[in-house]
């Protein structure tokens, strides 16, 4: 039975509704920061490596210690948010990124800049969950969420394709410490500005916040994504510092789950995962965000080391990847109501493979309009998957649950970026070794020491001289060529089976508004429980289809059919409203 909301808590919803799309833009900007300080801090290696010198295993732990940690404790900080407040968590995470962005741009030494990582870590997972679980509450009308979740993907994909240009652009004109001292004034600025702006919004509440879970399942990601980056970083999957931390991580999610099952107030209520919209939403997540994070990193390397492009051009070349993202996600929200999010995602996965495929024709040539169609191809494919997948995602959840279902999101993103890594580098490795295993009058040891990474090939060949060295260079460039083609193949594949996957969505987009969500995009302290009241059938124009007329109970007036109507819009593939339509 439909239910309607009463005509007070009708108009506060309203009223609090006329900021959402000011609303949208903080959020977006807290999300644009998160984004791009996980990858601007690429580029700043070099130099930052040459003022602090950090040794190998300390250079590792400064690039990774903030997706790291980031991953691990969106989860906790997600569920956190629907119990306490998510505008309250957000706020924290807001001050807390600004105040290790200042400690990481001031860092003298390794430790410290490690720190400073790990704190932005926690920054980030505060902020990341919050904002998507605020857009769920802000925007109940399924249609306008569609628009806002458009805007707020392409955001994520512009902040963290940006981040290797403007990071490029600070390092070659300041000092390394400048692509954290950014976030400082942008921090100052928008923390008054969301504790003005932003509404509070929560959960049900209901039973104690389970600390051990939320425990359990931030020691379960964390040692899942360090076991997958350590693969991604060409250690054997055999070796304990490997398989150790893969097997005590899914035994943990494991237990966390089975936990979860058994708690009558659970931290993430598992009967989401039955759903098969949801499900196949997150594992759409992950096979997308595995094949662009793969793939950027392989460009990266294939613009900078075979182009011979600076970091500077490197990231303008990728720029084209941005616009087409941003482009999908404008038009994101009018595609879904048309096609459907079966038709989307799927048609997406399509697209982003024919754009891999088309990219195997690359070579040692620099083709600057191969590239750039690739790329926009590729940017356009993948946002689509990624818009759509995020807005079945978090359409399936309910209110109370936005949090939660917005940290599995986000885990199932940085799972994915990680899996990619891992995965498709393996797979270049796997390519690119046995190129240089006989290069004439190479040695050796010289041969097995280029075979780590073309980098380290062109220094041994530098070493090498004589003829040796240019043999030893070119046949480098050639292996590692050849092997971005297999990594290309094998990426396709890939995304072909995410197509197939998308095969479980919906077919249409569904648009029913729930009543309790419009209360719920109230504030909390105005909010009023949706009800409905059936009375004695009667004949006239309020009655409905069933012949009984809906009273407020607040008021006992009748709320009519119009108005019920207003708050049950369903979208269509042929973009119509109409009534009566059922979620899937």
């Amino acid at each position: 039975m439909q239910r309607t909301i009463t005509a007070g808590a009708r108009l506060r919803a309203a009223a609090g509704g006329a900021n959402r799309w000011v609303v949208l833009v903080v959020l977006c900007v807290s999300l644009l920061l998160v984004a791009l300080d996980a990858t601007v801090l690429h580029v700043a290696v070099p130099s930052l490596t040459e003022d602090l010198r950090p040794s190998s295993t300390e250079l590792l732990w400064i690039v990774d210690a903030y997706p790291l940690i980031c991953a691990s404790l969106l989860i906790l900080f997600g569920t956190l948010g629907d119990r306490v407040g998510r505008r309250r968590v957000l706020l924290l995470g807001y001050a807390l990124f600004g105040v290790a962005s200042a400690v990481a741009a001031l860092a003298t030494a390794p430790g410290v800049l490690i720190g400073a990582r790990a704190l932005l870590g926690v920054g980030g997972a505060m902020i990341m969950p919050a904002t998507l679980s605020i857009l769920r509450a802000v925007f109940p009308d399924r249609r306008e969420r569609a628009t806002a979740i458009g805007i707020w993907t392409a955001v994520a994909a512009i902040g963290a394709a940006t981040g290797p240009v403007l990071g490029g652009f600070l390092v070659e004109h300041y000092w390394w410490g400048s692509v954290f001292l950014i976030n400082i004034p942008l921090m100052a600025l928008i923390l008054p500005l969301g504790r003005w702006l932003l509404p509070e919004s929560k959960g049900s509440g209901d039973g104690p916040w389970d600390v051990l879970g939320a425990l359990m399942a931030a020691a379960g990601v964390l040692g899942m994504v360090l076991g997958v980056k350590r693969i991604g970083a060409g250690e054997n999957l055999l070796e304990p510092a490997t398989s150790a931390p893969l097997l005590l991580g899914a035994a943990l999610l494991i237990l966390f789950v089975r936990r979860q099952r058994r708690r009558a107030h659970p931290l993430i209520d598992m009967r989401l995962f039955s759903r098969a919209a949801f499900t196949t939403s997150v594992g759409c997540i992950v096979l997308a965000m595995l094949a662009l994070v793969g793939l950027e990193l392989i460009a990266v390397q294939y613009l900078q080391l075979v182009l011979g492009l600076s970091p500077l051009e490197t990231g303008l070349r990728l720029l084209p990847l941005t616009f087409a993202a941003m482009a999908a996600g404008a038009t994101g929200s009018y595609t879904l109501r048309r096609i459907g999010p079966r038709r989307m995602v799927g048609w997406g996965f399509v697209l982003t493979a024919a754009a891999v495929l088309l990219l195997v024709l690359m070579g040692q040539q620099d083709r600057p309009l191969l590239l750039t169609c690739g790329f926009v191809l590729l940017g356009f494919g993948l946002q689509t998957t990624l818009f759509s997948a995020y807005e079945s995602m978090l359409s399936e959840a309910p209110p109370e649950s936005a949090g939660g279902a917005a940290a599995i999101g986000e885990t199932s993103y940085q799972l994915g970026a990680g899996m990619g890594i891992a995965l498709l580098g393996s797979v270049m490795n796997a390519a690119y070794a046995p190129g240089l295993a006989a290069v004439p009058g190479v040695p050796a040891a010289a041969s097995e020491a280029a075979a780590n990474s073309l980098g380290e090939a062109y220094q041994v060949a530098d070493r090498l001289g004589g003829t040796a060295g240019p043999a030893l260079y070119h046949a480098a460039r050639h292996a590692f060529v050849d092997g971005l083609h297999v990594t290309l193949f094998v990426s396709a594949a890939l995304l072909l089976l995410g197509a197939l996957m998308a095969l479980r969505l919906p077919r249409v987009m569904e648009c029913v508004v729930d009543p309790e969500d419009l209360v719920s995009a109230a504030p909390a302290e105005v909010r009023v429980p949706a009800t409905r009241e059936p009375v004695e059938p009667g004949a006239g124009e309020h009655g409905d289809r069933s012949g009984r007329e809906s009273v407020d109970r607040d008021t006992r007036e009748p709320v009519d059919r119009d108005t019920r109507e207003s708050v049950e819009p369903v979208c269509s593939t042929s973009g119509h409203v109409g009534q009566g339509a059922r979620r899937s």
